[in-house]
């Protein structure tokens, strides 16, 4: 998987730069997926699918995107808002993944008021200092805009930390809900790509 808003970052392997294996790992790939395609240029999109077929021309590839659904209140996630929900509100993004900006520009696509946001490393473990800072945020933008904020993080960062996050009252948290799409392209799509999938994996427990 590729991440089409910061595919190669500077080529380094963490911690020196963004990529978990060097792009020569592609030669043992059987599927690629263009991830948040949505999110780039057609062009970008194509330079990026160059770049992995310079390595094995063979391999066949797919675009996806991270399509919202919903939002769940924390500590009581049977309660579900529709999207439209946030319009006109004023919204603190916290997240700690490694995409904030993806998540961060598709709240803006939902058209609340404002959008601030608050990023932490990656699988970072939130601390009550965090909850300080968060808290801080909050009271000034409830401060300059006469509006109480509302919190939305990400499915996983609710699920690493749900407990922690309910010291941020009495501010609302949300939870943003969304499912994987996989988007045509060239003649690719989702039943294509979950047949590719199952005829990999049939081989795989052949072998």
């Amino acid at each position: 998987m590729v991440n089409a808003m910061i595919p190669w970052g500077n080529h380094q392997l963490i911690p020196l730069g963004p990529l978990r294996e060097p792009l020569t790992a592609l030669t043992r790939a059987d599927i690629v997926v263009i991830h948040h395609a949505d999110m780039v240029s057609k062009k970008d999109v194509e330079a990026i699918a160059s770049e992995v077929r310079k390595v094995k021309n063979s391999l066949p590839i797919f675009l996806s995107r991270l399509t919202p659904l919903y939002f769940l209140k924390a500590g009581n996630m049977s309660c579900k808002l529709a999207l439209m929900d946030i319009h006109n509100t004023l919204v603190l993004c916290v997240s700690a993944i490694g995409s904030t900006d993806s998540f961060v520009e598709r709240m803006k696509k939902l058209e609340p008021a404002y959008v601030d946001r608050l990023d932490f490393s990656d699988h970072h473990l939130f601390h009550a200092k965090d909850i300080d800072m968060i808290r801080l945020r909050l009271r000034n933008l409830q401060s300059e805009f006469a509006m109480k904020p509302v919190v939305v993080v990400t499915e996983k960062d609710y699920d690493r930390a749900p407990e922690v996050l309910k010291y941020l009252d009495p501010y609302e948290v949300l939870v943003l809900c969304s499912s994987l799409q996989i988007l045509p392209h060239n003649g690719n799509t989702e039943d294509s790509f979950k047949k590719c999938l199952w005829q990999h994996l049939e081989v795989s427990n052949k072998v």
